[in-house]
C-alpha cells in the first residue's frame, strides 16, 4: 500500500514582532531619565551646586557617550568640517545649555514642576515653527497648547504662593532649558538624517560633557572637587542610569515601535517624577499638582494626536 503524497507546504505569514519589548524599553527610558531631577535634588542636600552636579555627571558619562559615537559611526564616512560645526552647535544648545539651565532651576523649584515644564517641549517646538518658519497652527493645536500651559500655570501658581520669587526664577530657568532643547530639536533634523540619531546623540553629548567639565574649572576652585562620597555615588547613578541608559533605551524603543508610540509611552515620565518626588523627596502631593499634571499630559497627548 503506497504512502499518499504529502500536501504542498502552504507559506505562512511572518509573525509580527511583539510590541511589548519596545513598550518596556520606552517606559524604562522615560522613568530612568525622569529620575535625573530626583538624584540632583538629593545631591543638593549635601551642599553641592549645579556646576558640581553637572561636572561629576558629565565626567562619568563622557567615555560612555564617546563609545556610543564610535560604535554608531563604524564604517561610515568621517565627519566634514560642516558636520563638526553642526555637532558643536547642537551639543551646546541641546545638551550643555539645556542641562545647565535645568540643573540651576532645580535648585529653586520642585522636581514635579520641573518635569512638567520640560514636558511642554513639543509645544515649544510647535511655537518655534510658527514664529520662525511661519508654520500654521490649527485651532485644535492651539487648544492643546492652552490645556498644557494651563496645567503648568496651575502648579506654578501654587508653588509661587509658597516659594515666592525663588519659584519664579526656577521656573524661568527650567523653561529656558526647555526652549534650548526645542531649538536643538528644530535644528537637528537634517543632521539626524545625515549622521543617524545614535551617532549624533553620542557626538553632541560628548561636546556637552567637555563643555561642562571646562565650565567647572573656569567657575570653581580645585578644592570644589572634594565632595562627600554620597555625591560621587549619586553622580555615578546619575550619569549611567539617568543619562546614558535612557538615551540607549529610547533609541532601541523607537527602532521597535516607532517614534510616535515611543513618545506616547514617554508620558509616564512626569508621573514617575511626581511619584518619586513624593516618596523619595517628601514633596507634597496636592490636588493642584494632580490636576495640573493631568492637564499637561492631556495637552501634550492631544497635540501629538492632532499633529499626526
Amino acid at each position: 500500500m503506497s504512502t499518499p503524497p504529502a500536501a504542498p507546504a502552504v507559506p505562512q505569514p511572518a509573525a509580527a514582532a511583539p510590541v511589548w519589548p519596545g513598550l518596556a524599553l520606552a517606559s524604562a527610558g522615560a522613568i530612568a531619565f525622569s529620575g535625573k531631577a530626583i538624584v540632583a535634588k538629593l545631591m543638593y542636600r549635601h551642599g553641592v551646586d549645579a556646576v558640581q552636579v553637572l561636572f561629576f555627571r558629565m565626567l562619568i558619562a563622557l567615555p560612555l557617550f564617546m563609545l556610543l559615537a564610535w560604535w554608531a559611526g563604524r564604517g561610515k564616512p568621517a565627519l566634514s568640517r560642516r558636520d563638526w560645526g553642526t555637532v558643536g552647535l547642537l551639543g551646546f544648545t541641546g545638551y550643555y545649555l539645556a542641562s545647565f539651565l535645568d540643573f540651576i532651576g532645580l535648585q529653586y523649584i520642585s522636581a514635579s514642576l520641573e518635569r512638567l515644564i520640560l514636558y511642554l517641549n513639543p509645544t515649544i517646538v510647535l511655537l518655534i515653527g510658527w514664529l520662525v518658519y511661519r508654520r500654521r497652527v490649527s485651532g485644535k493645536q492651539a487648544l492643546a497648547l492652552a490645556v498644557g500651559y494651563a496645567g503648568v500655570a496651575l502648579v506654578f501658581g501654587r508653588e509661587l504662593s509658597f516659594e515666592g520669587p525663588r519659584a519664579a526664577l526656577g521656573a524661568g530657568l527650567v523653561f529656558a532649558s526647555a526652549v534650548s532643547y526645542a531649538v536643538y530639536l528644530v535644528l537637528s533634523g537634517e543632521a539626524v538624517r545625515r549622521l543617524g540619531s545614535a551617532r549624533l546623540s553620542g557626538l553632541a553629548s560628548s561636546v556637552a560633557c567637555l563643555l561642562c567639565i571646562a565650565q567647572f574649572f573656569v567657575l570653581k576652585p580645585v578644592a570644589a572637587l572634594q565632595v562627600p562620597d554620597a555625591v560621587l555615588w549619586m553622580s555615578l547613578l546619575n550619569a549611567t542610569v539617568c543619562t546614558v541608559a535612557p538615551v540607549l533605551m529610547v533609541m532601541m524603543a523607537i527602532e521597535r515601535i516607532g517614534a510616535s508610540m515611543a513618545s506616547q509611552v514617554g508620558m509616564i515620565g512626569p508621573m514617575s517624577t511626581l511619584a518619586m518626588g513624593v516618596l523619595i523627596l517628601d514633596e507634597p502631593f496636592t490636588p493642584w499638582l494632580a490636576v495640573g499634571t493631568g492637564l499637561v499630559l492631556g495637552g501634550v497627548w492631544l497635540l501629538t494626536r492632532w499633529r499626526q
